[in-house]
């Protein structure tokens, strides 16, 4: 990979954004993707844009989300703890034991989930997993008024691991799901500039918010930009591991390339398109089925309005949802190689619709 792409990679994936909180995380997207674009913006949320081939048709949309799975402050003891409550998907039997920060207004104060020593718990028959009210984080004060001085109700969370290079093109970070979406639609833009593609669409690069809590920001953008075209871009789950059921998950492997995804919101053609182009390019390709969603802001954007085509492109991500996902760096680099085969396939004024 490109060391600026590698280091804008790292940057993203370890500056903390929170969803709800995600400002710090779209100030470097944008900071970086500005070199690309015509033009950027961001909307009252936060929701960032930019914009490559300004009033070209039609207007494709690459968007992914920014925020990441957090907790906040919900409760203070009167000795100092503090309990949490949830922002996302959050596991509570891994984050016990786990580095913290919150991000208060102050500024970081770093702090620890606590977790009770085995000497302490011999003979005690409670197997059952914990809930997100049991975690107690200790911020290494004597009493709720000292913590009062360093954070508030509300302030929110993150745990602590950071980037690194695992071995050969495989890394492991928090937080991949989905800084791995944001990069790669902000990829797209530098490929499309670097190798000066020509092509007829307007290109909007979406970094949006608040999937995590409900795909709150998709609705949002996908609403006011418009788009005549739409693909997402998110992580899914890598089943290459002990004790995953492939019967039920299916069969998603590191390594060899990217997923397309059929069904349900995924636009058939769309979708056909995307499959041609990746033959086109020598991009292998990996193939999902989905039932009623796909979990995905893919599930919003395509009923916005009267009807946005849209499909969704995946990463495979080991042990998602955890301080130690693990994607391949390989198969992240063909994301945005799909991405600009597909916008210079797109002829000006072309509609995407199903064949009758």
């Amino acid at each position: 990979m490109r060391a600026e792409s590698l280091l804008f990679l790292e940057n993203l994936v370890n500056t903390p954004s929170p969803t709800g909180h995600e400002t710090r995380g779209q100030r470097v997207w944008l900071d970086y993707v500005s070199n690309f674009a015509d033009s950027t913006r961001s909307d009252a949320y936060g929701n960032c844009v930019a914009v490559a081939n300004s009033g070209g048709s039609p207007r494709i949309m690459l968007a992914a989300h920014a925020d990441e799975i957090a907790m906040t402050v919900n409760y203070i003891t009167e000795e100092g703890f503090i309990h949490v409550r949830r922002a996302g998907g959050i596991n509570p039997g891994i984050t016990r034991a786990q580095r913290a920060v919150i991000h208060a207004k102050s500024g970081p104060v770093p702090g620890v989930f606590g977790s009770v020593a085995p000497h302490l718990t011999k003979g005690d028959d409670k197997k059952e997993e914990p809930k997100i009210h049991d975690l107690f984080l200790d911020i290494g004060v004597t009493s709720r008024a000292a913590a009062l001085e360093l954070v508030r109700i509300g302030d929110p969370i993150t745990l602590s691991d950071r980037f690194e290079r695992l071995r050969g093109d495989l890394a492991v970070a928090r937080a991949f799901d989905n800084r791995i979406g944001t990069w790669a639609v902000a990829e797209t833009l530098r490929l499309l500039q670097a190798q000066k593609l020509k092509f007829a669409a307007e290109v909007c690069a979406v970094s949006n918010i608040q999937e995590e809590v409900g795909l709150l920001g998709a609705r949002q953008i996908a609403y006011s930009l418009q788009p005549d075209v739409a693909i997402v871009i998110d992580v899914t789950h890598a089943t290459d591991i002990p004790t995953v059921d492939k019967r039920q998950h299916g069969d998603i492997k590191l390594g060899e390339g990217p997923t397309l995804t059929h069904g349900g919101c995924n636009h058939s053609e769309l979708v056909a398109r995307l499959e041609q182009c990746a033959n086109q390019e020598g991009i292998p390709l990996q193939h999902e089925a989905m039932s009623a969603t796909s979990g995905t802001d893919t599930d919003v954007i395509f009923w916005t309005r009267g009807g946005i085509p849209s499909a969704l492109v995946s990463l495979p991500n080991r042990y998602m949802h955890s301080p130690v996902e693990v994607i391949s760096l390989a198969d992240l680099e063909k994301i945005p190689r799909l991405l600009a085969a597909f916008v210079c396939s797109v002829q000006a004024g072309e509609e995407f619709k199903v064949r009758i």
